[in-house]
């Protein structure tokens, strides 16, 4: 992954990774939770601090979970520790490229092969490479998952333009990095065009919504704190798609939305398990 078909939009900056530590299996995979079975092997691709890979390892007391992101750094050390903390111990963290899953994985296969907002910042002309590669390393009968936001699908209220910008802003960046920010609804599209039939591709949807105080003020911060501290502003200012008036607009205008008494924001993603031959 070291190399220019993946650009991580955001970064690691700890505005990231406060929203990473708040996901679970439950509230992050859930759609995926009926098909895991306690003695299962699982790989979790971009586990970033690990919270979702350590509810998995939990699920499967009798299997083991193996996660890895793209290089070495600080983010594998939190959720190595984590997992020491936690005493969750049927668990591995490394480094490892989600082109070269074949290659690093050799013969060895998992049940599940799983990945949650990572195709969305992966060059979006080899995606269905990527979900080849996931497909190589599973069992027959096993599956892969993913789940990945639609930013275009998002809503809020109250509207403003500040939150216009962001929408437009984001979408550029996004795609100036090469991603999709869209990919939620071309999942399917991607599943076939990696070579899985239809009838083997299960969809569905799901949402995080943040309505009630404390939630969107704490989501609007986070998305307020990213655009000006994250690896977002640089290559937004950088490439010319904002400049720091803009960024500033931005910023106001999430923190209004977060002290909204009636503010709204909700997240759509779309889901698929393909399930392999």
């Amino acid at each position: 992954m070291q190399d220019n078909t993946i650009v991580y939009t955001h970064g690691h900056h700890e505005s990231v990774v406060r929203a990473h530590s708040w996901r679970t299996a439950e509230n992050s995979a859930a759609y995926l939770i009926p098909y895991i079975k306690e003695d299962m092997h699982i790989l979790d691709i971009g586990c970033g601090p690990g919270t979702i890979t350590l509810d998995f390892a939990r699920l499967v007391p009798k299997g083991h979970v193996t996660a890895i992101e793209p290089a070495p750094g600080d983010i594998l050390t939190q959720a190595q520790d984590l997992a020491m903390t936690q005493g969750v111990t049927n668990v591995e963290f490394r480094t490892g490229d989600i082109f070269k899953l074949e290659r690093m994985f050799g013969d060895r296969k998992f049940d599940i092969v799983h990945v949650h907002q990572v195709l969305q910042h992966i060059d979006r002309r080899r995606v269905p490479e990527a979900l080849m590669q996931m497909r190589a390393v599973t069992k027959p009968g096993g599956v892969v998952a993913a789940r990945e936001a639609d930013f275009s699908a998002m809503t809020w209220y109250p509207e403003s333009a500040g939150m216009t910008e962001w929408m437009e802003t984001y979408q550029l960046v996004t795609r100036a990095n090469g991603g999709e920010p869209d990919a939620g609804r071309r999942l399917v599209s991607w599943a076939l065009k990696a070579g899985f039939a239809r009838e083997n591709i299960t969809t569905s949807a799901g949402t995080w919504c943040y309505s009630n105080p404390g939630e969107r003020e704490w989501w609007c911060n986070l998305w307020a704190d990213r655009t000006v501290s994250s690896n977002f502003k640089p290559t937004a200012l950088k490439s010319g798609i904002a400049d720091q008036e803009k960024l500033d607009r931005i910023v106001a205008a999430f923190k209004e939305l977060g002290k909204s008494e009636d503010g709204w924001f909700t997240v759509l993603h779309g889901e698929i398990i393909c399930r392999v031959d």
